[in-house]
């Protein structure tokens, strides 16, 4: 039988986007993201740190990321570390922190007055001093991460528990994959230690699939400070001297000629057109050097 007519649609078909359709980001994707937010965890965590951990000169580098499960990455660790559990988001996916004991002893006896240092060899267990100052640690961690993953939104990383022995604390299981971030951390006595995160694949995919990738992006934007915008040479001028003179004195210009000249109290120390800084002119190393006053 043949029909009369054209069946035609009632309504248009639905046309679903492709950012809908697409499958969710797999940890190749997300590692890189990780490095990231640890890049700007480093950053922000020094100068929070700073205080407790030596003072001025202390610096944080943020190694790769990489794939691996928490058997390897504490592999070589000793038995006693700061251990910290965190959740992340609103589900409270774990996440795991663990401080070199040796570096956390040194902070403690700083607090107390002492001069920066661990027993050797290390106690089997934290002292019972420890405890409020391990705390004061977690606080400080959990802030910082809050604000490098969630741009400091409130409630979205809280402690969970902490232990000095990661067998007692048990977060996850021990073969269970993870994305391992090591922080180190540089003393201004040249004490070198580590502060390790160990982020389950589950609550990587949780931190940053929660919105479509393109929204992220756009979220997210480029961080000037991060690689490759950081690396690049900017051309900067320290102007010491701005003076005027005459037409005839400039002519008469020859070697030999002393000009007195009055250095400015503050120099202004420009980027192209452009003041970012001013500073007072010193030495440092037998060098001329320039002491930043204020920053733009």
């Amino acid at each position: 039988m043949k029909p009369e007519g054209k069946f035609m649609a009632e309504r248009m078909v639905a046309q679903h986007s492709p950012e809908l359709l697409r499958a969710p980001p797999g940890p190749d994707e997300l590692v890189p993201l990780l490095d990231r937010a640890a890049e700007r965890l480093a950053r922000a965590l020094a100068p929070a740190l700073a205080p407790l951990a030596g003072g001025k000169g202390l610096t944080i580098k943020a190694r790769p990321a990489r794939r691996t499960d928490l058997d390897e990455l504490t592999m070589f660790s000793p038995d006693l570390a700061a251990h910290l559990l965190l959740g992340v988001g609103a589900e409270s996916l774990p996440l795991l922190a663990m401080l070199d004991a040796a570096a956390v002893l040194r902070m403690i006896d700083r607090t107390f007055g002492g001069r920066g240092e661990a027993p050797s060899p290390l106690p089997a267990e934290f002292p019972a001093s420890a405890g409020l100052f391990i705390r004061r640690l977690e606080t400080m961690l959990v802030d910082q991460l809050g604000a490098a993953l969630f741009a400091g939104e409130a409630g979205m990383v809280t402690a969970v528990g902490r232990s000095g022995s990661l067998a007692a604390l048990d977060p996850f299981a021990r073969g269970a994959p993870v994305a391992g971030i090591e922080l180190e951390v540089c003393e201004p006595a040249g004490e070198t230690w580590l502060l390790t995160l160990a982020v389950p694949l589950t609550t990587l995919a949780a931190m940053f699939s929660s919105a479509p990738r393109g929204a992220q992006a756009m979220r997210r934007g480029a961080d000037p400070l991060a690689e490759p915008f950081a690396g690049l040479p900017l051309e900067l001028s320290a102007v010491l001297v701005d003076m005027k003179m005459s037409m005839s004195a400039l002519a008469a210009l020859e070697p030999g000629t002393v000009l007195p000249v009055a250095v400015a109290r503050h120099v202004p120390l420009r980027l192209g057109g452009l003041t970012i800084a001013t500073g007072t002119v010193g030495a440092a190393d037998d060098r001329v050097a320039l002491q930043i006053t204020s920053a733009f």
